[in-house]
């Protein structure tokens, strides 16, 4: 038989409801306690406003008038405090304008020197630059030359231009010497003070000389001399004992024929930072022990200005440096050999 339906209650049962939601809605203790008003989402009483509500429109152009309000506010304040600050910039600059303000000092600049009908030659150094370094003798003080620049700097490519001249001679008399720049082979007219007593800044005219060598060699070559010395004396004695070297550079020694005695002349001008004693394992009477001793292998001649300025100066100089490139020659070969080069200068004269 078919089933027996229920029959509907007559009560109504209540909804449920959960007991954990209590009655009374409290704010939550995250919420900031500033405004009073209680939260619309929150209470369970929603109060509406009367009457229309204002259109959407409306209510975006209320807030954005207010948020253009306060923007214009914010920026004028800002402009206030940007003008004040480039005032107090401006003051500040004002300030340092005044404090590090440039000096300009006018020097009035002298003359140029006549040349006295004589023109400039690249084979000669011009009257004129003899002239320029007495008078700077005279006045060796940086505020004269600085008045004079135009005459230093014309004499400064004087001198420039007869070395570079010079130089291709030289390299006419010992192939080995390079043709450089004149900056590379030209000291500058500055003084070093540091250790002076003297306090002039400028070099002067009258210390001219001409000479060649080896000054302060390192130890390495300071041995391979030595080494020279003790393996091939007589090379040595024949090198120092030609008579156009002795001439020029062992005024000492041009009267007399004697190798010794050239040997002997050449240790005394050399004699600047030489050793006391002679080096280990050198005897005490060795016959060339002057020679040991030395640190510098140097020739060396002062001339006089005349030799250097004027026409035929070149021509003179050559005839000062030929006699030395053997001796130039000769300590190249043992220093810095060259392969190409046979380095052998009369090999049987070696023997004792």
């Amino acid at each position: 038989m078919p089933p027996r339906k229920r029959a509907a209650s007559t009560t109504i049962d209540e909804p449920r409801r959960s007991r954990r939601i209590s009655s009374n809605v409290k704010k939550s203790n995250y919420f900031e306690e500033d405004d009073d008003s209680e939260d619309p989402l929150t209470t369970s009483n929603v109060k509406k406003r009367k009457g229309k509500s204002a259109p959407a429109s409306k209510r975006k152009q209320e807030v954005d008038d207010g948020l253009s309000d306060e923007y214009q506010d914010n920026a004028a304040d800002q402009d206030e405090d940007e003008d004040g600050g480039e005032e107090e910039e401006n003051d500040d600059d004002d300030g340092d304008e005044d404090e590090f303000a440039t000096k300009v000092t006018v020097v009035k600049l002298e003359t140029l020197r006549p040349d006295g009908g004589v023109e400039y030659a690249d084979d000669f150094v011009h009257k004129n630059t003899m002239l320029f370094l007495k008078d700077l003798k005279e006045n060796n003080e940086r505020s004269w030359l600085k008045s004079n620049d135009r005459e230093f700097r014309r004499a400064q490519q004087d001198w420039e231009s007869f070395v570079m001249s010079f130089t291709s001679k030289l390299s006419g008399l010992d192939f080995t010497i390079p043709e450089l720049p004149a900056r590379d082979v030209v000291f500058r007219i500055y003084r070093d003070t540091r250790f002076s007593k003297d306090p002039t800044p400028y070099k002067q005219p009258g210390n001219c000389f001409v000479g060649g060598g080896l000054w302060h060699p390192e130890n390495e070559s300071i041995y391979k001399i030595r080494e020279s010395i003790d393996e091939r004396p007589r090379r040595w004695r024949r090198i120092l004992n030609n008579a156009g070297l002795k001439k020029h550079f062992l005024p000492d020694a041009s009267k007399s024929s004697s190798a010794d005695v050239a040997l002997k002349a050449f240790a005394a001008r050399n004699k600047e930072n030489a050793m006391k004693v002679g080096p280990k394992g050198i005897r005490a009477d060795h016959r060339d022990l002057e020679l040991f001793k030395l640190r510098n292998y140097v020739l060396s001649k002062k001339v006089a200005d005349n030799v250097i300025f004027g026409p035929g100066s070149q021509e003179k100089l050559v005839d000062i440096f030929t006699p030395m490139v053997p001796f130039v020659s000769f300590l190249n070969s043992i220093v810095r050999p060259d392969p190409n080069v046979d380095g052998d200068f009369d090999s049987g004269d070696d023997e004792e």
